[in-house]
């Protein structure tokens, strides 16, 4: 028979305080305890109850006010946003903004752009609201009352019948609302401390003969209660500034106490390893998982600091993916995604196959990635950052398969050296910035370090890409044509159109200067399209060759061009609007150009061919795999690069190869069309190889349009 075994009934907290209160105070002490207590909580629930009805009125007040207004607003925006005044919506906007409680007005059209805030220069005008409300306003068909960081944000669509044609929003202060509860609060509480003041006088005199015993009762309570939880609030005030190390009080007690001490600190626990997943997520980058733009910086700082004075180093290498815009333009934004999660992976592949296990690989946002690592005082660090900036050129040009389609788009890096080039973090990252713009300037899919060089050519960049902006539109730019004959007869058949730009100051700028620069602020696609169909209205009103028929023109078609799916219809527009035949028009692309996506370019150009238009292959022979694209990529005709047309009077092997492609293309039923030529024996070479048509300074110099008709007639 087992033993029984004894166990002690769990002490109560409650039972334990009832206990000494009733030894030391009595029953006396304890109902004037009770009183007390029951006063105090009286008045707070009072105050409180105070509070929250005058808040919920004056809230209404305002709200109700606010509502009315806004409404009143958006039926005023109405007429003028229909007609785009926005004078007259700038009136509104700043009577409204100068009404009491307001804190902000915007006016925004129906994607949610801001078309005026109230201000005299409309800085944000054309951008899209960007807070955490914006998406539910725009998206909202009715009146929105949103409250947010002591706002009142009020918003109403603007309508014209059934068609909305945007919305206002208006911000209310409630401060001021705030400062009227806080008054009134302030006279009911003196109110109420009169009247516990008289309370307390009675209290203090019941009290009085008892103060020996309760100081016995304090101890007790002290020793009992308020120690053990003034060591929990010291624990929780030290878990508020991050320190989760610290020890928590010794849970020997078995009652609700202790059971709070537990419970504390499997809170504190858990609070610590929320904190680090949260330090995690604001320091990762939520796509590929590499530090962000923050940890990357907190991390350059943090190694400044202590490189300051050290004599050590660090290597910043500024990655920033080429011709990345045109996966998104052409696959979307989710296929886009993928291209940066396997490059951030190759990334990283790079790094670790280069040895450098401490370094810092970060995503800043978009397509631009960055490496940090330290260089050892003294060491080769120039050496160290161009051999891992070769590395991950050479890795990141590697085919990209992504959705069935193969993709190769390469990466342009700059390079910049603490102390060398820079000796903060903003100025570093700038640095480092500046030689990437200036490794895409020089063709991407390379590298180059920082020098005070470097800059002066990106301002120079700068500058002549701000001249750029609106140079069609100021006339400054014009399209001349250079002839291309017939090589059997020296016929005229057409032309190539070629862009000038005369700065009215610094004159002709070479296109060699300012076509790069266009290419790679993306400004080529606007000017692209002027050229297209500038061309095409021009050719449209050539006469008739003097054998019969009409001559072409031939338009180059960049690489950012033949990646924006709206190029099929600027050509087929250009044809409409002109009135010029398809197959009057030419367009020239290179083999780069088709590489980048091979399955678009041929399901393009493919298209392009179908309404008539052709497709020549420009400067084949520089690119990859050119006998590939010839089969991929239905083409009508090739111009052969003009360095093998440069030496081939001299070298045997450009003459071999020019005469191999000239046999091919005529195989494949492809027409020839040689560039660039400049002496008579380079022509008679091609007449005797039976190419198709030459052009080239032999022959003529780029013309005007008035010249090339004069020509023509």
């Amino acid at each position: 028979m087992k033993a029984a075994v004894f166990k002690l009934p769990r002490s109560s907290l409650q039972l334990r305080f009832s206990i000494v209160v009733l030894l030391v105070l009595g029953a006396m002490l304890a109902l004037t305890l009770a009183l007390w207590f029951r006063q105090s909580w009286d008045e707070r629930r009072t105050v409180e109850i105070a509070r929250q009805s005058t808040h919920e009125l004056l809230l209404r007040q305002l709200r109700e006010s606010g509502d009315a207004q806004v409404r009143q607003l958006a039926d005023s925006l109405a007429n003028p946003l229909y007609y785009f005044d926005l004078d007259k919506v700038g009136v509104l906007a700043r009577d409204a903004l100068r009404a009491p409680n307001v804190s902000y007005v915007l006016v925004f059209d129906r994607e949610g752009r801001i078309l005026h805030d109230g201000s005299g220069e409309i800085a944000a005008y054309g951008r899209p609201m960007r807070d955490a409300l914006s998406a539910r306003i725009v998206a909202a068909d009715t009146p929105l009352d949103l409250q947010v960081d002591g706002q009142l944000d009020i918003s109403s669509p603007i309508k014209v019948g059934d068609d909305r044609l945007g919305g206002v929003r208006v911000g209310y202060s409630m401060s001021e609302a705030s400062h009227a509860e806080e008054a009134t609060l302030v006279g009911l509480r003196r109110q109420l401390s009169e009247v516990s003041r008289r309370g307390l006088w009675w209290l203090l005199l019941m009290c009085a003969g008892l103060a020996g015993v309760c100081v016995l009762g304090a101890m007790a309570v002290q020793r009992m209660l308020v120690r053990p939880i003034r060591q929990l609030g010291d624990a929780a005030r030290k878990i508020e500034h991050g320190d989760f190390a610290s020890p928590m009080p010794k849970a020997t007690r078995n009652d609700e106490l202790g059971d709070l001490i537990h419970s504390f600190d499997r809170m504190r626990d858990s609070v610590a390893r929320h904190d680090r997943d949260m330090r995690r997520a604001a320091y990762s980058d939520a796509l590929t998982g590499l530090a962000n733009r923050l940890a990357f910086r907190t991390e350059l700082d943090q190694r400044l600091r202590e490189m300051h004075g050290a004599g050590g180093q660090l290597v910043l290498l500024f990655a920033d993916l080429d011709d990345f815009k045109g996966v998104n333009d052409t696959l979307g934004h989710e296929a886009g995604d993928d291209v940066l999660v396997q490059m951030a992976m190759r990334i990283e592949n790079a790094v670790r196959a280069a040895g450098e296990t401490d370094a810092m690989v970060a995503r800043l946002g978009g397509d631009e990635f960055v490496i940090l690592l330290e260089a050892p005082a003294g060491g080769d660090r120039r050496g160290l950052a161009t051999r891992l900036a070769e590395s991950l050129v050479q890795e990141l040009i590697e085919p990209l398969l992504l959705h069935g389609r193969r993709l190769v788009l390469g990466t342009s890096v700059g390079v910049a050296i603490f102390p060398d080039d820079a000796d903060s973090a903003s100025q570093l990252m700038k640095c480092g910035d500046i030689a990437m713009y200036q490794a895409k300037f020089a063709g991407k899919n390379c590298y180059r370090f920082y020098s005070h060089e470097v800059a002066e050519d990106a301002m120079r960049r700068m500058r002549m890409e701000q001249n750029l902006r609106g140079a069609w539109e100021r006339g400054e730019m014009s399209v001349v044509y250079q002839p291309i004959y017939r090589t059997s007869d020296r016929a005229l058949m057409g032309a190539e159109a070629l862009l000038r730009w005369t700065h009215p100051t610094d004159g002709a700028i070479p296109p060699e200067l300012f076509v790069p620069v266009a290419e790679q602020s993306g400004l080529i696609e606007d000017i692209g399209v002027h050229v297209l169909q500038a061309a095409c209205a021009e050719a449209a009103s050539w006469p008739e060759l003097p054998g019969g028929g009409h001559a072409f023109v031939s338009v180059n078609v960049s690489g950012q061009q033949m990646r924006n799916v709206a190029l099929f219809t600027q050509v087929t527009d250009a044809l409409r609007h002109s009135g010029l035949a398809a197959e009057r028009l030419h367009l020239e692309v290179t083999e780069t150009a088709v590489i980048r996506d091979v399955t678009h370019a041929a399901d393009l150009l493919a298209r392009l061919r179908g309404v008539g238009v052709r497709v020549w292959l420009d400067d084949f022979g520089t690119g990859y795999s050119s006998l590939n694209h010839l089969r991929r990529v239905q083409v009508d005709g090739l111009k052969i690069d003009r360095s093998f047309i440069a030496d081939l009077l001299e070298d045997p092997g450009d003459l071999a190869l020019t005469s191999a492609t000239m046999a091919m293309a005529h195989s494949l039923g492809i027409v020839v069309v040689a560039e660039g030529v400049e002496q008579r024996g380079q022509y008679d070479l091609l007449r005797e190889r039976e190419g198709d048509f030459v052009q080239g300074y032999w022959l003529s110099h780029p013309l005007s349009a008035m010249e090339f008709a004069r020509l023509l007639d």
